[in-house]
């Protein structure tokens, strides 16, 4: 067994950037390189692609952008490779890579991982009355796409038969890592606390840079955006493992940078549902062993659930979306009359071709702090971006839509420029529907050497979530002074379907007490009372001194199903951090506090 396996995450979305694999192969010095590519909507386009054409339906740039110029570095060095690429079509995926490496003259074995797409199960799950699983709503009658989130054992089996590269569609993005370190470790299904160790790690991997510094709340602390720093996890066989980047390479590993990946997409830190283990972060401790050296330790786990998260998309019409600026004096003002012109206008044209009404419409005056609820009237800004959209599941709506938004520069409001992209073509939406689906109905597979192995699931249990005692709430004795949470916390912000989750974590446990008093369900549902339609739950994180928010149908649909500039929830965590909030009026004299405290008080 090794002392210790050096995992480096090289990408963490399609379309991130192909140096990220690169620096890692050239400079991170690992036995394994991980890749993430796909999100829900991900697998959908994927499925689009796929049903024009046999050879299409995986990410083709983990292909020719990733293995083609680093296939010779990466047989030479002995790298192993994990990645969820094959998406929707691991087999045109295996072909595509094999040619790659015959053209390099490379020998590398590759596996396949299949079992994730149950599109063919749909009309049985329907007809049992699959519901979705936190609205409760029935399956669509057409889907898109079906994929169960598969976990890590497959690819722990693969690389135990000698597979250099392993490639899957649908897994849970954490098992890219899990499965090497099952593998070199030795790990038993029922080694829950190294599991979950495990998927900690891979947890923090999957986003690439966001672990190293990238979309870190405080910035300006950050060097070198132009050359970021990929993610390497250092893990041992205990389950305690560090966190780091390549020498010479921009970004930062921080306590703060891996605590705010850490809360990222998590909704009960104690109950992380994962197909190989149910994890508990609760206690996780973050430490500075080094210049951008974080050891991350404590996880620990129990049984998994007997069931497998399924996500399904399904088509619901379709939607335009354009941009303009409008300057001048009173711009928030000129652009929500003009917005609200237009979608008038286009109403009556949509109604005079006897179509129905649009089921949604959207004006968004950027600059005019809109995503903070804020009335464009009341905004000082002499420039703002105007942004309109509309959803109709007939695309001759949408034509229509297109070609009366241009007649506002000769009508409307004076200081109308900037059009962008000329005009909008209609957009498929793809909604998303999430399901549980036990895991004896879904087979899992691994195709290794011209060799077809059925793989299990393991065990499965129903352990009851932990149960964290309530923090202690601040009682204000004397004076008081208000601070923005920016001040008292960084966080960071993220989405799954409709739902969004803000990590808060206190830069200095002091202030936590004071943190809860302000952060209240109530509070954050009238704080984003313009976003958010459903419940707001509000979690502990002890060992991070922080708190994990959860918003319900906050995301206008999320995703391509959203009409909003941020339908990811992706600045989110930043309108939070502007929320007043009442401290010891002693606290406000600091130097450090002094600034914010004044720009929060005007």
């Amino acid at each position: 067994m090794k002392a210790s396996v050096r995992i480096g995450g090289g990408g963490g979305f399609w379309g991130d950037s192909p140096e990220g694999a690169r620096q890692i192969v050239e400079k991170g010095e690992v036995d394994y390189l991980v890749m993430d590519f796909l999100a829900e909507i991900t697998m959908s386009i994927l499925a689009r692609m796929k049903a024009k054409s046999p050879d299409l339906g995986y990410t083709p740039d983990f292909v020719t952008k990733v293995m083609k110029p680093l296939a010779g570095q990466i047989a030479a060095q002995r790298i192993k490779v994990v990645t969820n690429a094959g998406g929707m079509n691991v087999d045109a995926c295996r072909d595509a890579l094999a040619a790659v490496f015959e053209e390099a003259g490379v020998d590398l074995s590759i596996a396949v991982v299949r079992g994730d797409d149950i599109s063919a199960q749909a009309d049985a799950l329907r007809e049992a009355g699959t519901t979705e699983m936190f609205s409760g709503a029935p399956m669509p009658a057409k889907l898109s796409s079906m994929n169960a989130y598969l976990g890590a054992r497959a690819i722990a089996r693969a690389l135990s038969e000698g597979a250099d590269v392993v490639l899957t569609g649908r897994v849970v993005d954490s098992a890219t890592v899990l499965g090497p370190l099952m593998h070199e470790f030795g790990w038993a299904d029922t080694d829950y606390d190294l599991l979950s160790a495990g998927s900690l790690a891979g947890h923090l991997l999957e986003c690439g840079p966001q672990v190293t510094g990238g979309i870190f709340t405080d910035w300006r602390d950050v060097p070198g955006w132009e050359d970021m720093g990929f993610p390497i996890a250092v893990c041992r066989p205990d389950g305690s493992f560090d966190i780091t980047k390549p020498e010479g390479t921009g970004g930062l590993v921080s306590p703060a940078t891996v605590g705010e990946q850490m809360c990222y997409e998590v909704g009960d830190p104690t109950a992380y549902a994962l197909p190989d283990v149910t994890c508990d972060w609760s206690g996780v401790t973050l430490a500075q062993a080094g210049e951008n050296v974080v050891t991350v330790t404590g996880a620990k786990g129990r049984a998994p659930s007997p069931d497998l998260k399924v996500s399904a998309t399904w088509p619901d019409g379709y939607r335009s979306a354009v941009t303009m600026m409008i300057a001048g004096r009173d711009a928030g003002s000129k652009a929500q009359a003009t917005g609200e012109a237009i979608l008038k206008r286009i109403a009556r044209l949509v109604e005079q071709a006897g179509l129905p009404p649009f089921p949604e419409t959207m004006i968004e005056v950027l600059g005019a702090d809109s995503n903070y609820g804020t009335d464009p009237a009341r905004s000082p800004a002499r420039e703002v971006v105007l942004k309109l959209a509309a959803r109709h599941p007939d695309k001759q709506a949408l034509e229509i839509f297109a070609g009366e938004i241009y007649p506002a520069a000769c009508s409307m409001a004076q200081g109308i420029t900037g059009f962008a992209g000329g005009r909008p073509a209609p957009q498929p939406v793809i909604r998303l529907f999430s399901c549980l689906v036990p895991k004896a109905c879904v087979p899992m597979t691994l195709d290794v050497e011209g060799r077809t192995i059925e793989i299990g699931h393991g065990p499965t249990g129903n352990s009851a979530p932990a149960t964290l005692p309530a923090g202690e709430v601040a009682t204000p004795q004397g004076r008081t002074a208000t601070l923005p949470l920016i001040a008292l916390a960084h966080g960071r912000s993220g989405d799954k379907g409709d739902k969004a989750n803000i990590g808060i974590l206190a830069r200095d446990p002091a202030y936590l007490p004071w943190i809860r008093r302000a952060l209240t369900p109530k509070a954050i549902a009238d704080w984003f009372a313009h976003f958010v339609q459903g419940e707001v739950t509000i979690y502990e994180w002890p060992g991070i001194d922080g708190l994990n928010i959860l918003m319900d149908r906050a995301l206008g649909g999320g995703g391509v199903a959203s009409l909003r500039h941020d339908p990811q929830g992706k600045a989110l965590a930043q309108i939070l951090l502007d929320m007043p909030v009442e401290v010891p009026a002693e606290w406000a004299d600091k130097p450090a506090f002094a600034a914010l405290a004044s720009e929060a008080t005007a």
